[in-house]
């Protein structure tokens, strides 16, 4: 039929100057077919079918070649879904461990000591939030290495944050919120720092136990040797800190954690702009309307008192020379 001849010939033309691969489509002469009807209507059905293959290939092409890189790129996890599953029963509630991160000199250093640490406690779920336009190979394959069901995406600093891993925290929070609205089986949200420095003891004896806001004390925070609420009745009734003690919540940011109900109770609370003003945990914290009477204070009656967690930095005392071919940032 010339009719039907014409038309597959121009949608080959059209197939071979859209696909970046070469393809060409004959049709098989009467001798190559013989006179069998079972070959005619064997080639009848492919040449309805193939020009709809072609075309799902097309467009698997294009959606590939046209979509963005987005800021939230996820990662794999060691885990099928994005929410580790567990006993509640047997481990407690999942642990959600927030952590900022950047590059820098020292940072391979900071997330290989911090992900052996968190390699030994169960049930924990890691969020991890480059500060960049893209994720590092580098960071991911810590993170693999730990073994940990763990969430890894990049965001860039929003403008007029006044400091670097608020927008990151608030990726974060909002990840929790999509992800962790349905979750029945409990679980803490604490935000750890890749560089500071953590007893495991602090996550099944203080973290896990967190009922609604959880509060102890932490070394080398700011200029104050320890950073600890002040405990009386069982009840924090005001804070043992050198910087601004009659602030609200006078804590760092390794000081305390919430159970995930408040995160989801409070879809709005964030480290937002206007936090500028005060002290980023006081104004995230005030946030979901609690005083720090009805916070769980942890540690302060222990014999001996421990610090369980220390605000550290590793500092750069300037590098010189070259890697010798080493993975370094």
């Amino acid at each position: 039929d010339p009719t039907r001849r014409s038309a597959f010939h121009a949608f080959e033309k059209a197939i071979k100057t859209t696909l970046p691969v070469h393809i060409e489509l004959r049709a098989p002469s009467p001798k190559q077919l013989g006179r069998s009807s079972a070959c005619q209507n064997a080639w009848h059905y492919m040449k309805r079918c193939l020009p709809f293959v072609l075309l799902l290939l097309l467009g698997v092409i294009l959606i590939r070649n046209s979509t963005p890189k987005h800021a939230w790129t996820y990662l794999r996890s060691p885990t099928p879904s994005l929410i580790p599953t567990h006993n509640e029963a047997e481990d407690g509630p999942t642990i959600v461990v927030i952590t900022p991160t950047h590059k820098r000199a020292e940072r391979f250093a900071d997330m290989t000591r911090f992900s052996q640490t968190l390699s030994h406690i169960k049930n924990l779920h890691w969020i991890v939030v480059e500060d960049a336009n893209e994720t590092s190979p580098v960071v991911e394959r810590i993170l693999q290495r730990s073994k940990l069901p763990y969430v890894y995406f990049h965001a860039t600093t929003e403008p007029g944050m006044p400091k670097r891993g608020w927008t990151h925290r608030n990726r974060a929070l909002q990840f929790i919120r999509e992800n962790y609205k349905d979750y029945k089986k409990g679980a803490v949200v604490y935000f750890a720092d890749d560089d500071n420095s953590y007893d495991i003891r602090i996550f099944d004896n203080y973290i896990r136990k967190v009922k609604r806001l959880g509060v102890w004390a932490v070394g080398l925070a700011g200029s104050a040797v320890v950073e600890a609420p002040r405990v009386a009745n069982k009840t924090i009734v005001g804070w043992d800190v050198v910087f601004a003690p009659g602030r609200a919540f006078a804590t760092d940011m390794a000081g305390f954690a919430l159970n995930v109900k408040e995160i989801i109770r409070v879809p709005t609370a964030s480290f937002a702009q206007r936090c500028a003003k005060q002290s980023p945990e006081t104004c995230f914290l005030s946030q979901f309307g609690m005083k720090k009477e009805e916070a769980e204070p942890f540690g302060y009656d222990e014999d001996p008192k421990e610090v369980l967690v220390w605000h550290t930095k590793t500092r750069n005392i300037g590098t010189r020379g070259s890697s010798h071919g080493y993975v370094v940032e």
